[in-house]
């Protein structure tokens, strides 16, 4: 991979960005799969410490949306034989991720189980991103953990409300897959005083459909998928520091970064890997 010309590692990033598969990769770049595999872990890592986590805190934010997006790890669950099931690096995994409405940012997010615990792990994260002085509100889809993440993590300092969809009856046929017809949302208080205006996941739900157009091991019915926790991790910090610091967001006419204010221009990917020469 050090061997590797600086205009071939953008060629094969801007791919992986794009949402092809290392194979096509392979194919188009004439880079050997393990090479692009090492360049993505390598620079999924460096994205993560030295940009993500320098560059994205400290923020003030008003309006959180947050929401989670399934993937699996080598096998599904279901596929999982006992011994495999203890180990909670394979198997399905959520990615819990949060949106910032007005910038679009995306401030926080972890991998993990669907449960209380990953819950809690990543509300202690969007809290550490964001800064301390404003109240914020928060919206989240109807998942019972977190209401107790989001008080274990803030308190009773902010607005929060959830967000439940009702689901029309169904008659699946042969070969069905498109979800069910939402007939109506229903919205809870939880906490605080939210302004019913905003209590919306419309914005994360968007970017769910970003990560699945953009990240290939995570489209569905086909055969793309992460066989470590740590190619997962790396190619989730590469396309969020893509995201905030390098894609110009459409509506926005700037990226993410830009209109949150920790940074005043387009990265370009030169920029981005001189992190990892540092």
């Amino acid at each position: 991979m050090n061997t590797l010309p600086m205009e071939r590692k953008i060629q094969v990033l801007k791919a992986l960005v794009e949402g092809n598969s290392i194979r096509s990769i392979e194919r188009m770049t004439g880079t050997h799969r393990d090479t692009v595999m090492r360049l993505l872990v390598k620079t999924g890592d460096d994205c993560q410490r030295k940009v993500l986590d320098k560059y994205v805190h400290g923020f003030h934010s008003k309006l959180i949306q947050v929401d989670e997006i399934w993937t699996f790890v080598r096998k599904k669950e279901r596929r999982l034989t006992p011994e495999e099931q203890t180990n909670l690096e394979l198997g399905d995994q959520f990615v819990f991720v949060g949106l910032d409405a007005e910038t679009k940012l995306v401030p926080a997010f972890t991998i993990g189980k669907r449960n209380g615990q990953t819950a809690i792990k990543f509300m202690r994260e969007l809290k550490y991103r964001l800064a301390g002085n404003g109240r914020i509100q928060i919206t989240t889809d109807a998942f019972r953990s977190y209401r107790w993440a989001v008080r274990e993590a803030f308190g009773h300092d902010v607005d929060y409300a959830q967000l439940s969809k009702i689901f029309g009856p169904t008659t699946p046929g042969y070969g069905r897959y498109s979800p069910p017809k939402v007939w109506g949302v229903l919205s809870t208080i939880i906490n605080g005083n939210p302004d019913a205006r905003f209590v919306s996941t419309s914005y994360i739900e968007r970017q769910n459909l970003t990560m699945r157009m953009q990240m290939r091991r995570f489209t569905r019915l086909t055969n793309a998928f992460s066989k470590k926790l740590e190619n997962l991790k790396a190619a989730l910090s590469l396309h969020f520091a893509y995201y905030n610091f390098m894609r110009v967001h459409r509506t926005l006419g700037m990226t993410p970064a830009m209109k949150a204010g920790i940074s005043n221009h387009v990265w370009t990917w030169e920029e981005l890997l001189s992190f990892g020469a540092n």
